[in-house]
């Protein structure tokens, strides 16, 4: 705990030294040369500090197993909807509840005031993670990975010299604790959602979703000794974060009511402004049972009806589930449409664009 204490004020010295020295470039020429050095060339340009940065995200460490990576991500993948249901009512959720690992989002003021966008670029993220190949070298999921994590970086930049950042209750921004707990959310934080809803993993396919994100948090700038390479590791470290943090708090709220009530956000008609205030009873039903009522009620969820179809849920998806897995072809065609899901999704999320997680210039107020 001591250990883990001290990397709550440590950030991602590589990442942080690439950004004050890409602050220098204009735009749209630090943009071009980011695109350019994720890609694997070495402009004459590019200061020590960004080739640095590069060296280490092109360095693909001994242990990666490129094979194993696609059947993890094809693992997840092939959950579809329910995938979905777990990102968003559990992983990110759980995330909001941070106290402190919360305070960059409230702090970036994206989460509340651009709530749809900023979470179909979460989703694009993820899926372009766990695509075929999505980590290697050009892929969607390696470029996202470098795009976000010198976001990250920026962040920092913006943040500590703030007045308003309290280092001393919260630590650094997005520190090495928080990012760590950022892969854990997305690997065995979300196993155990889709546990919850009856969506059983085998233990080869958790043992490669970990290894997948493992891999996504080496990019991604986190320290190697807190990269897990098993589920009892991963679920040792996820007990040692959430003991360093305190209850949710009115961040933890006001971001977790934006993400579940983002629907009426894009709702313009009486007939949509219907369907978003169902899609919202059912996104707190589904929430609360994903996360537990101590949570859900520290957060202020409602009590309703919806939270009793999580349960019915799970007894009707275990069986069949286990039943379908053992027919030859299932898991192909569960894969596609898990891929036609998130690709659908997400596009409707982004408006049809795509998600670009550019170096923001400044912070709100």
């Amino acid at each position: 705990m001591d250990r883990l204490g001290a990397m709550l004020g440590e950030g991602d010295p590589l990442a942080d030294e690439a950004v004050d020295a890409l602050a220098t470039f204009p735009p749209q020429l630090r943009n071009q040369l980011i695109v350019s050095m994720t890609a694997g060339n070495n402009p004459p340009s590019a200061p020590p500090a960004v080739v640095r940065f590069f060296e280490h995200v092109h360095h693909v460490p001994f242990w990666v197993d490129d094979a194993r990576c696609d059947r993890g991500g094809a693992a997840f993948l092939r959950t579809g909807i329910f995938g979905g249901f777990v990102l968003a009512f559990r992983s990110l959720v759980l995330g909001y509840c941070s106290p402190a690992g919360n305070k960059a989002l409230t702090f970036s003021g994206r989460l509340t005031a651009s709530a749809p966008r900023r979470l179909s670029e979460t989703g694009r993220f993820v899926e372009a993670v766990c695509l075929p190949g999505g980590m290697r070298r050009g892929a969607p999921g390696f470029e996202a990975s470098v795009r976000v994590r010198l976001m990250h970086a920026q962040v920092r930049r913006l943040i500590t010299p703030s007045p308003r950042w309290n280092a001393r209750l919260w630590g650094a921004p997005i520190n090495q604790l928080d990012m760590a707990g950022t892969v854990l959310l997305f690997s065995l934080v979300a196993v155990d959602g889709l546990r919850r809803l009856g969506v059983q993993l085998s233990p080869a396919e958790v043992s490669d979703l970990l290894h997948l994100w493992r891999y996504a948090g080496y990019v991604l700038g986190v320290r190697e000794e807190l990269l897990c390479v098993t589920e009892p590791e991963a679920r040792t470290l996820w007990e040692l974060i959430t003991s360093t943090q305190g209850p949710p708090d009115e961040d933890s709220a006001a971001l977790t009511e934006a993400l579940i009530e983002s629907p009426r956000v894009q709702a313009r008609t009486p007939e949509e402004l219907y369907r978003a205030a169902r899609a919202i009873e059912l996104g707190y039903g589904i929430s609360r049972y994903l996360i537990g009522d101590v949570h859900a009620d520290a957060l202020g969820y409602p009590q309703n009806a919806w939270r009793l179809m999580a349960p019915l849920l799970r007894r009707l998806l275990a069986g069949p589930h286990k039943v379908l897995r053992r027919l030859p072809g299932v898991d192909v065609l569960a894969l596609n449409a898990g891929m036609a899901y998130w690709r659908r999704a997400v596009s409707i999320g982004l408006g049809g664009q795509d998600a670009t997680f550019d170096l923001p210039q400044n912070l709100p107020g």
